[in-house]
This record gives structure tokens, C-alpha cells and sequence, in this order.
């Protein structure tokens, strides 16, 4: 597998000179299985560029866009998507969706003719969309994804994508449950919730299992530790926890992920730093960096 990442920002787009070396654009990674075949984790600002440099190739686009959640930042880059405006083009949409509206509805809504000026059927492309119903096995291009729910706000899966011996782990949004906070919380699903509270021991053993052994985990990393204590309930990870993830799970590269809005290139390269001094403390023997568009790394 290869991988480009186009959007690793959370929340918001933020551009500025801030942000120039690890971007400013949301979530959107390109991955390539040996036979080329193209899958896109979520659909942030960061599919816009991906689109350009997909067309700028004269070729046909096929590609399985799998969303993790339909939040802003996951999907508000589809309709800047050029792939999907042009004929021939085939586009199959995977993600979450609610009883009271359907996955289709849900990208099509920010579509609507009152904030955006093309709607989803006016697009040439042909769409596919294929709901993810609870926590399954999916069969993309000859690789094996499975799914599973995390700990953030609505219907959040993160993905486990293993082809050709191996496997990447991608949880873009996802918060450490802890069964006395989680009482309190209400705008998390109970189905969800009930996920956590059947697991025995530690409920986030079912993370920890879903990451086993991956070459690499790209897992949310938003907060400091200090920042966290006032964020409980986000649906967003610190650093130390998504160190936690990689370290039970025994994964051979850790890549920290959606960077809070707030931190600049500096807070980013205090956290990396802060990691691999942890990494160093606890004698972990994974690798640790932080994810930044353009870059491209091969499993």
C-alpha cells in the first residue's frame, strides 16, 4: 500500500503562514494498493487537491471513498471533488448513516441548493453509496477493511484496511472512554456506548484489539494532555492516549492526526518531540511522527 495524505487538520480549515508545513486542510489520505487501485479515506478540504492532481492525469477515476463520519471537516471538501463532475468517473461512497436519514441524503444535504450551487444529482460521475451497517467486513479492490465504532459524537467508525500481508489502521476521531464521564455524556450514541460497557476490564480494549499488530495506526491526536481536561466529551484524543493505543497494540508506526485548529507548525513539532521522549521513557519501540499533507509513505 501507498499512502498520500491531501488534509490532516481537524475541525476547520487553517490556512496561514501558521500552518504551511503540516497543512491546513481537513481530513482526506490517498491510499494505492499494489494494483493501483484507489481508496480515500474521508472527504475533507484536502480531496479538493487530490481531485486536481487526479484529473490533471487524463484518466479515468474509480475510487471507494471510505468516511468515517459525516462531520464538516470529513465530507465539506466532496462537492469541490472535479472526479465526481465528470462522465465516466465511478465513485463508490462508504459510511455511516442514521435511521432517520440515509447516507445519500446526508452528502447530499450540504449540497442543497441554498449553500451550495450544483446538487448532488446534477453530477456526471456515477455514485454509489454503500452504508455501513454496524461493525462489518467489507471487501475493497481485493482488500480486507473491516470497521468498528469509536468514541465520538453520531456514528464514528474507524477503518482497519489490510492487503498483501499489510495493514493500516485509520481512527481520525476518537476520545479515551472512560465509563464514569461517559454517564454523563449525552451526545453520544447508546449504541455505541453500549459497545464500550460490554468489553471487560479496560473498555477501550476493543480499540487496542481492532489495532493489533498494524504497520502503521494513523489515530487522533488532537489535544495536549493539559488542553483535554477541558475538552472531556469532544470526542478527541490527547497525545498520551493515542501513544497508549499504539503501545497495547503493539504497532510498528504510530502517525498523530488531526491537528487541532489552534496548534501551529511549532505546537506540532513540541508534541512530536514530547512523544518520542515518552516513546523513550516507557521503552516503546515504535516509530512516532505527525502526519502532513503531501506526504507519502509505503506499507
Amino acid at each position: 500500500m501507498r499512502l498520500r495524505f491531501w488534509g490532516v487538520r481537524g475541525s476547520i480549515p487553517t490556512p496561514g503562514e501558521s500552518t504551511v508545513r503540516y497543512g491546513g486542510n481537513t481530513p482526506c489520505t490517498e491510499i494505492r494498493l499494489g494494483n493501483d487501485e484507489l481508496i480515500i479515506l474521508d472527504a475533507g478540504t484536502g480531496i479538493r487537491k487530490l481531485g486536481d492532481q487526479l484529473m490533471a492525469r487524463g484518466q479515468s477515476v474509480h475510487a471507494t471513498v471510505l468516511i468515517t463520519h459525516p462531520h464538516w471537516d470529513h465530507i465539506q471538501g466532496f462537492p469541490f471533488f472535479k472526479p465526481a463532475f465528470v462522465s465516466g468517473n465511478t465513485l463508490v461512497i462508504v459510511g455511516t448513516e442514521r435511521p432517520e436519514k440515509k447516507l445519500s441524503e446526508i452528502v447530499s444535504d450540504q449540497m442543497n441548493r441554498i449553500y451550495f450551487p450544483v446538487q448532488l444529482n446534477e453530477l456526471k460521475a456515477t455514485l454509489t453509496f454503500r452504508p455501513v451497517k454496524d461493525e462489518q467486513n467489507l471487501d475493497v479492490y481485493g482488500a480486507k477493511v473491516r470497521t468498528m465504532y469509536v468514541n465520538h459524537p453520531g456514528f464514528t467508525v474507524a477503518y482497519r484496511i489490510e492487503f498483501n500481508g499489510k495493514t493500516l489502521v485509520y481512527i481520525s476521531d476518537n476520545e479515551p472512554y472512560d465509563r464514569g464521564a461517559a454517564a454523563s455524556l449525552e451526545n453520544f450514541e447508546d449504541l455505541v456506548k453500549d459497545k464500550f460497557e460490554e468489553t471487560n476490564g479496560d473498555p477501550n480494549q476493543r480499540v487496542f484489539e481492532f489495532c493489533r499488530d498494524a504497520d502503521l495506526l494513523i489515530h487522533d491526536a488532537t489535544y495536549t494532555p493539559e488542553e483535554y481536561v477541558d475538552r472531556v466529551g469532544w470526542g478527541h484524543s490527547h497525545y498520551l492516549f493515542a501513544l497508549r493505543v499504539a503501545a497495547e497494540a503493539g504497532v510498528r508506526k504510530l502517525c498523530l492526526f488531526h491537528h487541532d485548529p489552534n496548534h501551529s507548525d511549532n505546537d506540532v513539532d513540541k508534541i512530536v518531540k514530547a512523544c518520542r521522549n515518552e516513546i523513550k521513557r516507557m521503552g516503546y519501540s515504535f516509530e512516532c511522527f505527525a502526519a502532513e499533507e503531501n506526504l507519502e509513505l509505503e506499507l
